[in-house]
């Protein structure tokens, strides 16, 4: 290990990673291999990756913020997020799942501060109680490096859902949780195990034990405790994340990222280094959170908002139709007659008309696309 990685008598630097490599496919046709869906405003107040980063504002200051995309999401940042520093986007030249993405980006942290606390969150997430997430995570911030943890926020599930992963919790340092949720009202537990996606009789189990949380796929730790990780439990890929920190500002830098892509195995970061981590801590989020995996999620969100009965889209025309959602290019006008629990999303060269409820099916229609080798609608 190298000399930077030890322990730091002083207050970490907070960073932030956000990760916007993903597709999407289940929001097709609006989220596509061209423009993914982190970079698409769904509900009218901004793209997801924008209101990602403005989530952090007053926690973790602008020029801390990182961005891991792809060499086709380098111009969809820049456009989306217009403040943010050049140096800041970080292009893999290849996704290869979260373990290599996260890894890279802790290389680049460890080389601007090795005393820094990193929080790691998806581009693609809702979350309306800013107040109440920043809250979480400074909670988090403080387990981490109280007891160098990596620390994961789960949300308390209230439905028996099978798209997401679970966390068991289970009941860990008793006076660091009492200190936690006096300073910040989060419940803090160590985490007993992680479960995949479950069907929907486990999923019920999961509810009814009271003691799994949903996956929220946001991590928080301290740089020297994840790459301590890393060199545990995944060797070669610490050796690569050591390759690359030597090369960072060297004429070397993007050789080196190529070379270590060209051979790095995908894999998530919960199976290469969560679940084997020796200190894993949990907290208990208790803000409104969706990954908006479907247009069931959007048209569920517009709802609740009030944006399909108050639609400002003079050119779109709904006569006799309820619960029905409609995006569409603005110019184009598009008239509903007599509908109800339908979903339309209209875009320059594809078209969705799908029942409520059948949105979870539309990746079907991408892997069929896929089969059939039009890539170019994907």
């Amino acid at each position: 290990m190298t000399n930077s990685m030890q322990q730091h008598p002083e207050s970490p630097e907070i960073f932030a990673v956000i990760m916007a490599g993903g597709v999407g496919s289940r929001l097709w046709p609006l989220s596509r291999k061209k423009h993914p869906k982190q970079f698409s405003d769904f509900l009218g107040d901004g793209t997801m990756i924008l209101k990602t980063f403005q989530r952090l504002e007053g926690l973790v200051k602008p020029e801390n913020i990182l961005v891991v995309t792809n060499k086709q999401g380098e111009l969809l940042v820049k456009e989306s997020l217009p403040d943010i520093l050049p140096e800041n986007i970080i292009a893999e030249p290849i996704g290869k799942n979260t373990a290599p993405c996260i890894a890279l980006a802790t290389a680049y942290i460890r080389k601007r501060n090795p005393n820094s606390v990193a929080i790691i969150l998806p581009a693609d997430h809702l979350i309306q109680d800013t107040l109440r997430f920043q809250q979480t995570l400074r909670g988090a911030i403080d387990v981490a490096t109280q007891k160098a943890a990596l620390v994961t926020i789960g949300m308390k599930p209230n439905r028996p859902e099978t798209g997401y992963g679970y966390i068991q919790s289970e009941e860990g340092d008793t006076a660091l949780a009492k200190t936690i949720f006096d300073a910040y009202q989060v419940k803090a537990f160590k985490v007993k195990t992680f479960a995949e996606k479950p069907d929907v009789e486990t999923a019920k189990g999961f509810l009814k034990s009271g003691d799994f949380l949903w996956n929220s796929g946001v991590f928080i730790w301290h740089i020297d405790s994840i790459s301590r990780e890393f060199e545990r439990s995944m060797p070669e890929l610490f050796k690569d994340l050591e390759a690359i920190y030597e090369s960072i500002g060297t004429p070397e830098e993007n050789e080196t990222i190529e070379r270590v892509y060209a051979w790095t195995h995908p894999i998530s970061i919960d199976y290469g280094v969560m679940e084997k981590a020796e200190t894993v801590y949990v907290m208990e989020g208790t803000f409104d959170w969706s990954d908006l995996g479907s247009w069931d999620e959007v048209l569920k969100l517009r709802l609740e908002a009030g944006s399909l009965e108050n639609n400002a889209d003079e050119n779109l025309l709904l006569l006799d139709s309820q619960n029905t959602l409609v995006m569409k290019p603005t110019e184009k006008a598009i008239a509903i007659i007599g509908m109800e629990d339908v979903i339309v999303i209209d875009t320059d060269d594809a078209l969705l008309i799908c029942k409520r409820h059948r949105s979870q099916d539309v990746k079907q229609i991408v892997d069929t696309l896929k089969r059939k080798n039009i890539e170019s609608y994907t």
